[in-house]
Formats: structure tokens, sequence, C-alpha cells
């Protein structure tokens, strides 16, 4: 079996190797950045584990706008080494590490005032495609648009709401399925991957941190794991490992982001759209069939897990969203909604959105190392740091080489491109299943079309209408580690946010699907599909309740599947 499968017989495997034994680097948090460390310690010839209490990618990095960019409004802010840092990895990400998932996407920005914004907001992106051209951009530069030509590209907006309009390009990337191949690029390395496995204190000798004690939430087995240098990649839940500590000088503060998920058609444009806020900016991102409408930036102090979007934060979205709309958007447009929490460096200021998006490693204590704040898009460069800030512990000379390592799936993506029509013939499928399978598998695919060959039933849509096959779930437990119907339907699939239903309809095949890989009985069978219904009915509880803290408690109002996760 490859090393970069984790599925139940890999995952019992490293409970079995790590439990009483040790690792140089030991990472607590399956996010991007924590799946970052364990790949660059891993390829850097050290000994690796990663512990993360739910699925990979469960918190923020699943739940962001998806956009792998440089963020021009931090050139605004005069942040232009964290804009420049952001581009060379959007480039890197874009044509070496992930091209199969990492794709182009453009964005109109709508001029409202007299001619002198034009100028001001084109010298702003000039400057963004200009840092950008110091790497290798493979991204068209912006364009200036008039009021007709933006009335022909977007038809949707309304054309009293623009004089005109700034065209520029970024990137978009699924970023659970992104976090997933981190993971499994690591994996391939020889890293440990364990899910499901919380860390409930911190092993010392003296004031040194000699590893951790944790907690498998599947089977409740109880793991001593040894560990040259621990690594708290854990964002959100930071404080929480520093409260173990007893010491540290970073402290997180969690921003809540949500956004709305509505189909294509009810806004007529052929590019996002970027608008200012009075407090941010606000993306219209095209995504599959979808948009994706966001985002809100607000202090958040409830439960960290399961954060609630409440009817508020809807309606301030719809707000301003309909503000420059032809065909106003309402609740009754809304297929999906998500919310995430940013992980941000606590600051003096009150306001979530004037905090850093840059990141902070620090080594509160021997065999220890912090890792807080950043951007999606620069995961890499704060795993790289943290990393070398372990390796004082670890005690080996090693350099980060992850600029030039692709991840699983981006080796020989554009063979795959190439070979499109030879796939369409030799498997039956359509050529729109294979171009789906390719932009999520990229030159795996043959390990989902493998499925199919052995059996053909695995070719059916798991949801009508919706383009995730039946192979997609075997798959997911085989190779990608789901133990759970809300891993599969939430971060392999993305259909509980794509469906109107928000999945409960697949529910059932996807349990039946599963259970053969994972050998659950009718009765786990039945509590898996309780709790996967229970979690969208209390979401959607959430998200018609006025305000923060009535939206938390309706939310909570689900429990959660894992054993013991709060």
């Amino acid at each position: 079996m490859p090393h970069d499968q984790l599925g139940p017989s890999t995952r019992a495997a490293s409970l079995d190797t790590l439990d009483a034994g040790d690792v140089d680097v030991l990472v607590i948090g399956g996010g991007v950045t924590g799946a970052g460390c364990a790949l660059d310690a891993a390829t850097r010839g050290l000994r690796v584990a990663l512990l993360e209490q739910r699925d990979l990618a469960s918190g923020t990095s699943s739940r962001s706008s998806k956009l792998i960019h440089g963020g021009l409004r931090y050139l605004e802010q005069l942040d232009f080494r964290l804009v420049f840092e952001a581009l060379q990895e959007r480039s890197l990400l874009s044509t070496t590490l992930a091209p199969h998932l990492v794709r182009p996407v453009s964005f109109l920005y709508p001029l409202t005032r007299p001619l002198w914004e034009r100028f001001y907001v084109g010298a702003g992106v000039g400057l963004y495609d200009l840092l950008a051209a110091r790497g290798d951009n493979p991204l068209p530069r912006h364009r200036h648009l008039s009021r007709r030509t933006v009335a022909r590209m977007a038809p949707g907006l309304d054309p009293a709401s623009h004089r005109g309009a700034v065209q520029y390009s970024d990137a978009q990337v699924d970023d659970a399925r992104h976090t997933l191949a981190v993971a499994r690029t690591a994996a391939r390395h020889g890293a440990h991957i364990l899910t499901s496995t919380r860390v409930v204190d911190l092993e010392r000798t003296g004031n040194r941190v000699t590893g951790v004690r944790a907690v498998c939430l599947e089977t409740g087995r109880h793991l001593a794991i040894g560990s040259r240098c621990v690594i708290n990649a854990t964002g959100v839940w930071s404080d929480d490992i520093r409260d173990l500590l007893g010491t540290g000088t970073l402290r997180v503060r969690a921003s809540k982001g949500i956004h709305l998920v509505v189909p294509r058609d009810r806004i007529a444009s052929g590019s996002g759209i970027i608008l200012r806020t009075p407090t941010s900016v606000l993306f219209v991102i095209p995504w599959n069939s979808h948009w994706i409408i966001g985002t809100t930036d607000t202090d958040w102090d409830l439960d960290r897990a399961h954060p609630a979007a409440s009817k508020a934060d809807i309606d301030y979205l719809l707000g301003q969203v309909n503000g420059v709309l032809t065909r106003p958007l309402g609740h009754d447009d809304i297929q999906g909604v998500y919310a995430g929490l940013r992980p941000l460096l606590a600051g003096e200021s009150d306001d979530t959105s004037k905090l850093s998006r840059e990141h902070a490693v620090a080594r509160p204590a021997p065999g220890i190392v912090s890792v807080a704040g950043g951007k999606y898009t620069t995961y890499r460069v704060m795993a790289a740091d943290a990393i070398d800030a372990a390796m004082v512990d670890v005690g080996k000379a090693a350099t980060s080489v992850t600029e030039r390592i692709p991840l699983i799936g981006a080796a020989d993506w554009h063979a795959i491109l190439g070979r499109r029509s030879a796939l369409v013939s030799e498997t039956g499928l359509d050529p729109a299943v294979i171009d789906h399978l390719a932009g999520r598998h990229g030159d795996r695919v043959s390990d989902v079309v493998d499925l199919i060959a052995d059996d053909t039933t695995l070719a059916e849509p798991l949801a009508a209408g919706h383009p995730y096959l039946r192979a997609e779930v075997v798959h997911g437990v085989r190779a990608e580690g789901a133990l759970h119907l809300d891993d599969v339907l939430t971060r392999r699939t993305r259909l509980s946010i794509e469906s109107w239903d928000r999945a409960a309809d697949s529910v059932g095949t996807t349990a039946q699907l599963m259970a053969q890989e994972l050998g659950w009985t009718d009765d786990r069978i039945a509590d898996e599909i309780w709790h996967y219904r229970a979690r969208v009915d209390a979401e959607r509880d959430s998200q018609s309740e006025a305000d923060d803290a009535t939206a938390d408690a309706a939310r909570l109002g689900a429990p959660d599947v894992r054993r013991g996760a709060g």
C-alpha cells in the first residue's frame, strides 16, 4: 500500500507505532499550517507525527474564502512584505506545488467615484501585478474596463452602482482538498498522520517539553508519545496548548467570517466581484456552479469548534451585495452557509479587522514551538519558519525544501490533461466527469477510476445533479482518512454547502458505502446518520437566530460525532 494512503489500516499501524514511541517532531493541529509543518519536517528527513482532534482541515482550513492571493487590501495598509510573500507563494502553488488544485480567478473592482478613483485603484493593482512579476507569475495583468464593457461582462451588476471597473487576477483553491494533499504528501515522506486524536497534556522533564499524552477519540485508547520538539499549530486553539504549558507570549484572537453559497445563475457575471465595505472588503467568488459571497470579520469568543452564522451575519452580507445587483438576492437563494474562525495575533485594538494577518513563531520553553497568525496562502512559509525554530531542539541541521516538493496529484498533472480524451475512451465516463475527477485528484485520478473498474456501481453520482461519484466516498475512506459522514459530505466533497438539502438525502448512500469500508454495524450507521442530520438541523436553526449568543446556543444543540470532542 502506498505510504500516502491514510486508510484505516494505516491509522491503526500509526497508533501502534507511536504509542510509547518517540519522534523528532510532533505537530499538534491538522489544519493547513500543521500539515505544512509535518511536510516540511518530514522532507528534512525527520521522524514526524501529526495529531488532529477532529478531521484534517475541519476548522479554519476548510472554511476560508478559498482564495490563494496576495491580499490586495494589505497594499492600502502599506504591508508590502506580506503582499510580496503571499504573491510568491501564489505563483509557487499555481505552477509547481498544486497546479491541479489552484486555478486562476478574475475579479472586477467596480469604480464608484470620479476619475481619481480609477487612477488610485489602477496604481494599486498595477503595484500588485509588479510585485507578482518579480516571481513566475502565470496570471494575466490587470486591465481597465469602461461602464459599457462591464455591462456586457457582468449584466447582473446594477449600471447605476459603478462607473466602470478594474479587472485583476488572483487564484482560488478547494482549501480542504489542498490541506488533505499537504497531509498526504507528508505521509508519503514518512509522517504519521492521526486524526480523531486529542492531545490532553504535555510531558515534561524539568522545564523541557518531551512529548504529549493523547487519546484516540474513536477507540478511547490513551497514548504517550515522546518528541524532541512539539509544534503548536492549533490556530484558534493555540491558547489551550499555551495553558497546558503554563507560559508563552503568543496570544491568538478568533475572528468569525461567514460565507454564503448561492447558485451561479443567481448573479449574471462572467467574473468575480470585489466590493469595498465600511469595515473591509466583500468578495463574490465563482465556485464551480455556485458563487461564494463573503466575508464578515467580527470578534468571536464562543464555541470554537462549531462557530455559528447568525441571521444578522447573513443579512449583513445580503445587504452589502444587494447594493450593487440588478436582481437582489434573498434568503431563498442561499444554498449553503459556512462559518470559520481566523486565528489572529492579538493586539491592542479591539477591531479584529485591524489585527495582524502576519504570522509569528515563538519558542516559549525548550522542546516546544508555537506558530500562529498568518494567511492560508502563506502556510508553507509559516511551516518552514516553525521547523527552523524546532531544529534547535531536534539537534540536526537541515533546511526547508518544500518549495520544490509537488503535492500529491501535481507531478504529472499536465500529462493527465493531455490524456483527457484517452481517459474518456478507456473509462466510458463522461468528459465532464473526467474533468471533475482530474480537478480534484490530479495525476492520481486513476486511483478513483480503478475503483470504478472493479465495481461499476461506483460510477453513479452520490447526489442527483452533482458531480461527486460514489467511488469518491470509497476513496475518501481508503486513501484520505475519512472516518465519519461529516468528513465526506463536508470536506472530501462539498455537498453540505452545495446542495439545497445540505446533503441530507445523500447520507444513507454515503453511510452504506463507508460502512463497507469501516465495518460499521446497523446501529453505527443509524448513529452516523442521526449525528449528521442533527448537525444540519442545528446549523439551520442557528442561521435563523438574531445574534451570536443565540446562534451559538442553537448550533450546540447537535453533539459532536467524535467521542469526547467538544
